[in-house]
Order: structure tokens, then sequence, then C-alpha cells
């Protein structure tokens, strides 16, 4: 099962990434644009995603497009949710018990990738 700490050693090396806490839980950003987050049981998501959110770490991320997050939601629909909110778009929520590390380490870093300037991303490809 991944934790927010295994979620941290993979953002924690990206450059320019930076943790933050905000009103819905841990966050990570690259140059103020958010890339991952911890989910909250917000009221405008709906109930049975809401009452999942609330029961088990879900974190969400950025995707390229709308068709990458409904690949991943039917190659795995238990463990990637269904639409959380329209705010944020494109992006996919996850059950972090159902996630393993290495396919944790693609998602984080690629959310990265889609919101990190092209010097950053260049930076990160040279190491």
């Amino acid at each position: 099962m991944a934790t927010l700490d295994d979620l941290r050693r993979v953002a924690a090396p990206l450059p320019g990434s930076e943790e933050r806490t905000t009103t819905g839980g841990a966050a990570w950003f690259v140059r103020n644009k958010l890339f991952a987050w911890e989910c909250s049981p917000w009221p405008s998501i709906s109930e049975d995603l809401r009452e999942v959110i609330a029961s088990e770490l879900v974190v969400g991320v950025k995707v390229a497009d709308e068709l990458d997050a409904l690949a991943l939601r039917e190659m795995a629909p238990d463990v990637f949710l269904g639409r959380t909110t329209r705010w944020g778009e494109p992006k996919i929520a996850f059950r972090m018990r159902e996630i393993d590390d290495d396919h944790l380490a693609e998602l984080v870093t690629e959310a990265w990738r889609v919101q990190a300037p092209r010097y950053l991303r260049r930076e990160f490809d040279d190491r």
C-alpha cells in the first residue's frame, strides 16, 4: 500500500517541486502549478466518491488530456476513480492502497511533466 511518504519520495527530487499544506491536505506544485494532491471529500464531489475519499487515502494527479484519464479508468476501475469534479481538468484520482510503487512513480512524474516548464523538464531529462 502506497503512502503520502512514498509520494513525497517521488515528488521531492523533481526539479522545482514544492510540497504545501492546503485546506484539503498535502499538495505538490511546480512553479505554482498543482500537479499532485491529497483528495478530500468536498461536498461538490458525488456522494459515492465522497465515501471512498473519506474512508481511504486518495490522491489526484494532473494528466495530459481527458483521454489519458479515461484510459486509466478503463484499464483499472478498481484503482482509478470516476470524475471527482470538473475543476482542474484533466486529472485523475486513484486509491493509494491499490497502486504499486512503480505506477505511483510514473503517475506523479508524468503529472509533474504536464505542469513543469520546458526548462525544468530538460533539466530532469538531462540527469
